[in-house]
């Protein structure tokens, strides 16, 4: 082992572009991302020694595989650099995330650079929500649905009821806390929508169902876009030490777990525990001992899993925030906003701020970056040193935690 990893930076792109409709195809979006992700952090692409890519459904949405390769593609720089595509459904950009970060700590590289790209526009909605589905349990659940991941969530929200019970309410005040955040995110999917307070109620016409419980301000939608990260181990900054004056982040705590995609299993062998998503919890709790912090009051801020708000409900409890079944009681209380205990998603999350599948964990830890660095404008949480970012995919059949620090909270 050769100690940690840090995060030197990166670039998102525009989470409200529509790329097809531009005539972009991945080898422009791989393209921009790279370009941007060394332009941000005045890296010398020479030194990469490894490429990672997140990516979940680009054969399905754009016919186009093998995206490992893409970044060689389209820039002769990596040419000869070994690079690999990691597939998680939502969770795609934390599992190359994972795999860059093992490769550091492991010492077989010092350098790696992390991609997610994705493009999702490229179909109408029901046919694009037909290929999203291909991360649920094909052929055993979600039969009957149009939109099976509105469906999917849903069914939690019923879970929840049963175990606890829950006021839509609190479901569309989450909705509206992440569309309100992102009006402040420049790469925002919804910066620029116009709502109004029936946006967030129960009217069929102001704010129509999707699916159960969800209405259309519960959802996060299609979103064409990337997001890229240089990762670093503490090798490679004691042998620069002019990248080791710049800003940085450090990698302090990480959690994984894997389970059933089929959501009722899911529920069966949680019945007797407190935790309706147990492995959650456990991803989360990994996260926190290896960053060798008690608990969620020792982080600034978390950025999670919006898909739904329900994912959001439920992050609420599995972080600690409440007791389990009581997550209502943060989003009453104000908890959750930019100046509360614990802000959630000041980015705007998956719902304000746009969810490119494969890019979502990739723009967590970027978010995360920017936010410890003091670097996230408009959205930056004052003094923040230490975030939490949870990304799952499915019905959290695969889930992610991190915890990254700045600062004194990194030792620099």
């Amino acid at each position: 082992m050769t100690g940690f990893v840090w995060v030197l930076g990166g670039y998102q792109s525009d989470f409200a572009r529509n790329l097809t409709r531009e005539g972009g195809e991945f080898s422009s979006l791989a393209t921009e991302v790279l370009d941007g992700t060394f332009d941000a952090t005045g890296f010398d692409p020479s030194l990469v020694q490894s490429v990672h890519v997140g990516n979940a459904f680009g054969q399905l949405f754009t016919g186009q595989g093998q995206l490992g390769a893409m970044a060689a593609t389209v820039d002769p720089r990596l040419w000869g650099v070994p690079a690999s595509r990691h597939e998680a459904a939502c969770a795609s950009g934390s599992m190359a995330l994972l795999a860059a970060t093992a490769e550091l700590e492991a010492g077989r590289y010092d350098v790696a650079l992390v991609l997610g790209l994705e493009i999702e526009k490229s179909k109408d909605t029901v046919t694009g929500a037909q290929h999203l589905g291909a991360a649920a349990w094909i052929g055993h659940e979600g039969e009957d649905a149009t939109y099976m991941w509105p469906y999917m969530f849903s069914s939690v929200a019923d879970e929840y009821d049963r175990r606890y019970g829950i006021d839509n309410a609190h479901l569309r005040a989450i909705g509206e806390l992440n569309l309100r955040n992102a009006r402040s995110n420049p790469n925002a999917q919804t910066r620029g929508w116009q709502l109004t307070p029936e946006s967030f109620g129960d009217d069929d016409t102001a704010n129509p169902v999707v699916e159960g419980r969800l209405r259309r301000t519960d959802c996060s939608n299609m979103t064409d876009g990337g997001a890229g990260v240089i990762l670093v181990s503490d090798r490679f900054l004691q042998a620069h030490p002019d990248v080791a004056s710049r800003p940085r982040a450090l990698i302090s705590g990480w959690g994984h777990t894997t389970v059933s995609l089929d959501v009722k299993q899911k529920f069966e062998r949680s019945a007797d525990e407190p935790y309706v998503l147990p492995h959650v919890r456990t991803a989360i709790d990994d996260s926190f001992k290896r960053a060798g912090i008690a608990g969620v009051d020792d982080l600034d801020l978390v950025e999670t899993h919006d898909c739904f708000s329900m994912s959001e409900y439920a992050a609420i409890d599995h972080y600690g925030v409440t007791e389990p079944g009581e997550s209502w009681k943060a989003i009453e209380n104000g908890d959750l906003e930019r100046d509360g205990r614990i802000p959630f998603n000041p980015s705007g999350g998956l719902i304000g701020g746009g969810h490119p599948v494969g890019a979502t964990g990739v723009r967590m830890m970027l978010d995360s970056f920017k936010q410890v660095t003091g670097q996230a404008g408009d959205y930056q949480i004052d003094n923040a040193s230490r975030v939490g970012a949870l990304n799952f995919g499915g019905s959290t059949a695969t889930t992610a935690a991190w915890v990254v620090s700045g600062g004194a909270a990194a030792g620099i």
